[in-house]
């Protein structure tokens, strides 16, 4: 097809649309359809990836429909879907998915908010049988969930602890503050999570009275976007789901709203474990329903007037002495049918009239002056830019992108013509919107009356906190100071003092069985590439070389670890602001850090900017810049947050987990005023120039969309050109590991009745690639036993986790850790039984199922991965790292297809030998 014809005709229809004011057309690759029940269907053939498709099934059933006596039963409803169905026993959904491979919590999942319920199903397509079951699944879910009374009841615990989880200043403070914000209406009492006097003590009979109310096909909808035969599955739908039943008598299902007072409201909420005192300025309005094309226009206009003033807020942030750690404006998206304009702050210990007054100024500034040419001229560019890059990946977008489209679609409204459409529009409104468009649309709502002003603090500032009256003579002074318009710094310059002179390649070689080239250049660098047809237009990159703060004494480690400040400071002829500007509108980035044992630099462009991000990236090694104010805002800025943080539990005990997993050491210690203080910003600029001064240590990976014929000259140009000195530097062992032995910590703090449980196996660890895939086999028939042990059978906790980590260099490490939030009461009980599964597979290996399924979700996880530019990417720089082969991914399937559970068991015994174990734990403080 013609691409200008197509673009010529669909401008035509844009301006149609436009002009009539009608809903925007759906995306005519879908077919869509409703049946005499009501029941709604999407579908849509899509091969990214490849043998999958992804079923969601959306309902118009929040926890705003519940009862007084069924608060919480929309989300406990979702629970007791994947707790047994009519086709699917007790947890046989489960139990079957798992095997199919999909993991339970990454891929099977589901959400309650309080207007929809979703249910998401990704699956394999490439076998009949298993589609047909991902179709009966949904069908079981619209309408046939048993609602087993021993099933509620088990699942009462997991309810419980996952609002558990969710407690601490947070919640204390949303209940106090949300009546007030959502105007007393039921958004205000109608909390997903619910009430734990409901949670306990609801019968059976009040659960299926809301689910025969509400989960009918008049409110449903199933999305199906994959690699299937849509006529085949439009008839399999259209069998599958026209008997559902709409309940006779059937509740009408309302739309609710919060109301618009019109008025100003004031609350000053606190707590003692907040960490910052925190002032926002909301101004409700309604919401922005995009439907048409003159709702998207208006939509567009939103998003450059955010971005617009998001620069300006950088700004104030960059300049000597910032008066607050952070603020930012901008009109978003808020709760039912609302929008707001909010402006908030993070105000320094003690100066929130300071703050808020800075913040509140940058907005009325827009307000009365509006914005500049280039600034709307940047912004404008950076969304077309971006909206081209989305059109230029059409063939290559993911499945689940697609699918959430049109779950917006039915809840919403919200137009999805598709991409093509969308560039159109986008481009068509980007050439109208100009600057008196823009200024006039900022005086509309930034709105001198229906204020909402919410301030959060610490306990211990309460006293100092202003008084609604005292908090609006704020407003009124900024709104009264004769103000000056808006000026940016502009430059003018390139980015790089001079063109770079360039070096050579010197011999390539190339493996055609994994498709990678090597390349070697003259000044020792070395470079991987890997081109692939993963993506249309998507190129990522990464340099490393050993070395890294491993290289510097302890007293010199604050400044070593502070030299990452110094990309943040510009580079080339470009500071701080100037380099953000350049960089608006261009799709790369580019970012150098140094770690302990290496300095890397990593990157991402399209093929149209790879050499604007190759120089960026030759700027960064040639040219850092130093910047003595940023500096210095960053060291004020990072104190003032360390005030308060010992209010927070978490923090308390994340410092105790640091210290204790790395035997006290301070290169792992959280930051102090004293630490801060030790950083010398010219020792810091010296060291990143120093570990950046010696580019023959490095080897460069490519991923991606790679000519590797015209990427050539621009690693001859940017890459062979950069310094080397040949020290072949090492990085240092600095013999920092999770201590041996059995430890056991607790640390008191917090006024919530919960508890986190953390237990730490560790040690030496015979590396290598099928080892690796070992230890995460053992990981994962863990976390399936706990998961059915300490959820399902003792409705203990929420979700357990576990993470199993290994290392090759220095020396060969592992350490396997597994984590839980449970309540106090229950703790040494949960420790227990965690530690009896793990004996079991010490004695007797896991159970075949479990490592069946683990085959199942990894086999299905590894073709996913090989079609992925960042896994290629990761793998390659992984492998290059540990001087490991690069072929060994060829033997992944293989590795994983061989293993036994003996294999594991051997495992388990070998490295969960119980003689390094650390238990720590977070309580609750005593009471006195």
């Amino acid at each position: 097809m013609n691409l200008r014809k197509l673009f010529s005709t669909t401008f035509i229809t844009v301006l149609c649309y436009t002009s009539q004011a009608q809903n925007l057309p759906f995306d005519a690759a879908v077919r869509t359809g409703k049946l005499p029940n009501g029941f709604t269907y999407y579908i849509r053939h899509n091969e990214e990836p490849k043998n999958r498709v992804v079923f969601y099934l959306a309902n118009k059933v929040g926890s705003v429909l519940e009862d007084d006596d069924q608060q919480g039963l929309a989300h406990f409803m979702e629970h007791m879907s994947f707790n047994g169905t009519k086709n699917f026993p007790k947890n046989e959904l489960v139990d079957y998915l798992q095997k199919t491979g999909v993991r339970f919590g990454a891929d099977l999942n589901a959400t309650t908010n309080f207007d929809e319920t979703i249910y998401q199903l990704p699956i394999p397509s490439d076998k009949p049988e298993i589609v047909q079951n991902g179709l009966q699944i949904m069908r079981d879910w619209a309408q046939d969930a048993t609602l087993d009374p021993a099933e509620i009841n088990k699942e009462r615990g997991v309810i419980l602890e996952e609002k558990r989880i969710g407690k601490g200043a947070a919640d204390r403070m949303r209940s106090k503050y949300f009546p007030v914000m959502l105007n007393n209406s039921v958004y205000a009492k109608r909390l997903p999570i619910g009430t734990e006097e409901v949670l306990n003590n609801f019968k059976p009979e009040t659960l299926k009275r809301f689910y025969h109310d509400w989960y009918r096909p008049n409110l449903q909808a199933l999305v199906v976007v994959g690699d299937v035969d849509v006529d085949a599955m439009e008839k399999a739908i259209k069998a599958k789901f026209s008997d559902l039943k709409n309940p006779v008598n059937e509740k009408p299902r309302p739309a609710f709203n919060i109301p618009l007072s019109g008025k100003d409201q004031f609350i000053v909420v606190t707590d003692p474990e907040v960490t910052a005192t925190n002032a926002e300025v909301m101004i409700k309005q309604p919401k922005l329903e995009l439907h048409t094309a003159a709702n998207y226009r208006e939509f567009i206009v939103r998003q450059l007037l955010n971005k617009m003033l998001g620069e300006r807020y950088a700004d104030l942030q960059r300049k000597p002495n910032p008066p607050y750690l952070r603020a930012g404006a901008g009109v978003n998206g808020f709760i039912a049918n609302l929008d707001n304009y909010s402006v908030s702050v993070t105000a320094k210990p003690g100066e929130l009239e300071t703050g808020f007054k800075a913040a509140w100024r940058i907005s009325e500034q827009a307000k009365r002056y509006g914005f500049t040419t280039s600034e709307l001229e940047r912004v404008k560019l950076a969304y077309l830019n971006q909206t081209e890059s989305a059109l230029k990946e059409k063939n290559k977008t993911r499945s689940d992108s697609y699918v959430k489209e049109y779950v917006e679609y039915f809840l919403h409204g919200t137009a999805a013509p598709g991409i093509e459409f969308e560039y159109t529009l986008v481009k068509d409104a980007l050439s109208k919107i100009n600057l008196d468009e823009l200024n006039a649309y900022i005086k509309t709502v930034i709105k001198g009356t229906g204020r909402d002003v919410l301030i959060m603090a610490p306990d211990k500032e309460k006293a100092s906190l202003p008084s609604e009256q005292v908090f609006m003579s704020w407003i009124k002074a900024v709104e009264s100071e004769n103000l000056t318009a808006y000026h940016e710094e502009t430059n003018n310059l390139s980015l790089l003092d001079k063109s770079p002179v360039a070096g050579k390649i010197v011999k390539t070689l190339h493996d055609k069985k994994l498709n990678i080239t090597t390349i070697f250049l003259s000044n020792g660098i070395k470079v991987l590439l890997k081109p692939t047809d993963f993506r249309n237009d998507q190129i990522l990159f990464n340099g490393i070389s050993a070395g890294g703060t491993s290289l510097y004494s302890d007293a010199d480690f604050q400044s070593a670890n502070a030299a990452n400040l110094v990309p943040s400071f510009g580079a080339g002829n470009y500071n701080n602001a100037q380099l953000s500007k350049y960089l608006s509108g261009k799709q790369f980035g580019v970012r150098p850090s140094i770690g302990e044992r290496q300095q890397s630099i990593s990157g991402s462009s399209n093929v149209k900017d790879l050499e604007a991000a190759l120089q960026l990236m030759y700027a960064y090694f040639k040219q850092p810049r130093k910047d003595t104010v940023l500096f210095k805002n960053y060291v004020s800025r990072t104190k003032a947050s360390l005030a308060n943080r010992m209010n927070d539990p978490a923090s308390v005990f994340n410092d105790t987990v640091s210290a204790v997993l790395s035997n006290h050491n301070l290169r792992r210690a959280s930051p102090t005023i004293a630490t801060l203080d030790k950083i010398n910003l010219e020792r810091a600029f010296t060291i990143y120039k120093e570990r950046f001064a010696d580019a023959s240590g490095f080897t460069f990976v490519f991923t991606g969309s790679i000519d590797t014929t015209a990427i050539k000259p621009l690693l001859e140009k940017y890459v062979a050109s950069l310094p080397a000195l040949n020290k072949k530097e090492k990085a240092k062992d600095l013999h920092i590991n999770i201590p041996a032995g059995l430890i056991t910590k607790t640390v008191h703090k917090g006024t919530e009745a919960k508890a986190n449980v953390m237990l730490v196996f560790s040690g030496l660890f015979d590396y290598s690639f099928a080892n690796d895939l070992k230890l995460d086999a053992l990981k994962e028939t863990i976390e399936i036993r706990l998961i059915e042990r300490l959820r399902e059978e003792e409705g203990g906790v929420y979700s357990p986790s576990i993470r199993a980590q290994t290392s090759k260099l220095p020396q060969g490490r592992f350490n396997l850790t597994i984590s839980f939030g449970c309540a106090p009461m229950n703790v040494e009980k949960l420790i227990t039984s965690t530690l009896d599964e793990v004996n079991k597979i010490k004695s007797n290996g896991p159970l075949q199922v479990n490592l069946d399924k683990f085959k199942a979700e990894t086999q299905r996880s590894i073709e996913l991965q090989l079609k992925s530019n960042n896994f290629w990417q990761n793998y390659l720089l992984g492998q290059v790292q540990n001087n490991e082969p690069l072929d060994a991914v060829n033997e992944y399937s293989k590795d994983v297809s061989s293993m036994t559970t003996e294999d594991i068991k051997s495992m388990a015994n070998k490295y969960l030998n119980g003689k390094n174990f650390i238990r720590l734990v977070l309580l609750p403080e005593k009471s006195n």
